[in-house]
């Protein structure tokens, strides 16, 4: 058995450099930049690229650049950084640009709080661009998660041609942690298919049962085309409403008809529960001790450990879900996802417990939620109108 001792930005660095990662740049932000030192330690020597931009936009537009010239590339930013991304987010999304985007979430809005962790960004990682195209964000609990979900997140990335994020923390990404790293569970490498050079090529067309364009990188031989503007296969800029048409269906398809094959989760399932718990992300792990404490008292809940946020594993979240009388769901924001699980399941009795404080949510509060039995919506956030004694808050939803 042979254990390994690494940060999660780390992990994420290692992770990146075994799916095959040979280009990364990136601008300094707390708490991401330890990635960029690791990517600089790993990437040379392999004969990989490394480099600073002079800031976030920078450092994108390098990405999608080598990535368009067949490279595996990654950026890395946080909150702030993920904000001036959005643009070219929209660029790798409308143009299909494989593209790996870690977020390592802090507190927010804003510059925020640089060293206290949250999962604020949730929303935006699937909304922050123009058109509202699906992307692909898969959310570590661990350091081990951190190492593995960002192999993932590359394979995604080649796979379905669009960005992926690694939607990680502060708290998940700045902690050290053993693992065996022996006893992963590493998926096998996949690269973006290549069409034939020798054939007649369309940028963005697609053969028959397909939904992803084969790729040719910009500077071979053959001609390749690319542009952020709306285009018919032939990568030619287009107003033709047909053509617009049948693009958008064909981005909005290849990844919402595929969720199951890239579902990623963890359950624990406890005898004779009524309460099923949801959490992702570092909140997952104060929810995995909350259930066994329950077990341990008689008040039996299970757990489900959502790893990919977006697009919406509906099929998982409805079949989990369906044995249970009462949802409860956890996350470090004051209610982001919680909305798309309301939106899954309208039929059940739905709680949350939410904070955006910059600490933890700490498995005695999920406990507390739990054996209260409340239909209400609550937030761990001191209420003006009660003096700042109050924990409770309305936030119910018609």
């Amino acid at each position: 058995m042979r254990l390994t001792l690494m940060e999660g930005n780390e992990a994420i660095g290692w992770g990146a450099v075994a799916a095959g990662c040979n280009f990364f740049a990136g601008y300094p932000i707390t708490p991401a930049t330890t990635i960029c030192q690791t990517m600089l330690k790993l990437l040379p020597p392999k004969g990989g690229i490394c480099l600073q931009g002079e800031d976030e936009i920078a450092s994108i537009g390098f990405c999608l650049g080598a990535a368009m010239s067949g490279m595996k590339t990654m950026t890395a930013t946080s909150g702030p950084g993920i904000s001036l991304c959005s643009e070219q987010i929209s660029f790798a999304i409308g143009s299909e640009i494989p593209l790996v985007i870690v977020d390592v979430q802090r507190l927010g809005p804003s510059t925020g709080s640089a060293t206290k962790g949250a999962d604020g960004d949730i929303q935006f990682l699937q909304w922050g661009n123009s058109g509202g195209q699906p992307v692909i964000v898969l959310a570590p609990v661990d350091v081990k998660d951190c190492y593995v979900l960002t192999m993932h997140a590359f394979n995604l990335a080649e796979q379905y041609r669009c960005p992926v994020f690694v939607a990680a923390n502060k708290e998940i990404s700045m902690i050290r942690e053993t693992f065996e790293m022996d006893g992963l569970d590493i998926p096998p490498i996949i690269e973006r298919p290549k069409a034939d050079p020798n054939a007649p090529f369309l940028p963005f067309g697609v053969r028959e049962n397909q939904r992803v364009p084969d790729f040719l990188a910009i500077g071979d031989d053959c001609l390749v085309r690319q542009t952020s503007s709306t285009h018919g296969p032939d990568g030619y800029i287009t107003t033709d409403p047909d053509q617009i048409s049948m693009m958008q269906e064909r981005l909005y398809a290849k990844l919402n008809k595929a969720v199951p094959e890239f579902t990623h989760f963890d359950e624990y399932d406890v005898p004779n529960a009524d309460t099923l718990v949801v959490a992702y992300g570092v909140t997952a792990r104060a929810a995995k001790a909350a259930v066994r404490k329950l077990q341990q008292s008689g008040h039996p809940a299970s757990l489900l450990v959502l790893k990919t946020l977006w697009p919406v594993p509906e099929t998982l979240i409805r079949e989990k879900a369906a044995p249970y009388k009462r949802v409860v769901m956890a996350e470090m924001n004051l209610g982001q996802y919680v909305r798309e699980l309301q939106r899954v399941l309208p039929d059940k009795k739905l709680d949350f417990l939410g904070q955006m404080n910059g600490e933890l949510i700490k498995p005695g509060q999920i406990v507390e939620v739990i054996q209260s039995g409340t239909n209400e919506w609550r937030t761990d956030q001191a209420r003006p109108d009660h003096g700042g004694d109050s924990k409770w808050a309305s936030l119910h939803f018609a």
